[in-house]
């Protein structure tokens, strides 16, 4: 069983309350758009697997690339900063999800939360919303779960605050 803390858009911005959040969880996702500081802190914290974003600089895409697909149990899972969402991924993203057919995507930039299930190409979409304060988003947000063999479940979405 392997628990997650899902966070995106940081923008520069780390809520200490994303510690407290993600205190049991054994590894952190970031879907991009770090920001300055975010990924030091972060991997201090914890495991951090990672995307870059459209707005990180070059010592974020020298560390983390644009797309990740690796197995987390038996589940497949992609990452992509840029993605879109059911039905609605961009050219590329659809490209890439064809062609590496995770059971979950997490993508994040858009700043708006979602989890969607995809019958199309039997994949969980989610989007963590934006846990930084830069943004339309009005409220933060970040997820927590859990993947226990071929299980993705305890999705938890959890409200930080106002931006």
């Amino acid at each position: 069983m392997t628990r997650i803390g899902l966070i995106s858009d940081t923008h520069g911005y780390l809520d200490e309350k994303v510690f407290e959040h993600f205190i049991n969880c054994d590894e952190i996702w970031h879907i991009g758009d770090f920001g300055n500081g975010v990924a030091d802190k972060l991997k201090e914290f914890k495991l951090l697997k990672a995307v870059c974003g459209n707005i990180d600089e070059q010592n974020i895409r020298s560390e983390f690339p644009e797309q990740l697909v690796f197995d987390c149990e038996e589940v497949k899972v992609m990452l992509r900063h840029i993605g879109g969402y059911p039905p609605k991924y961009n050219p590329e993203t659809r490209k890439e999800l064809l062609l590496h057919k995770p059971q979950l995507f997490i993508a994040g930039h858009s700043h708006i939360l979602k989890v969607i299930y995809d019958p199309a190409i039997d994949c969980l979409h989610i989007n963590p919303g934006a846990a930084g304060k830069q943004g339309w988003q009005k409220v933060r947000t970040i997820i927590r779960f859990t993947i226990d063999g071929k299980n993705i479940k305890d999705c938890e979405v959890i409200e930080l605050s106002k931006r």
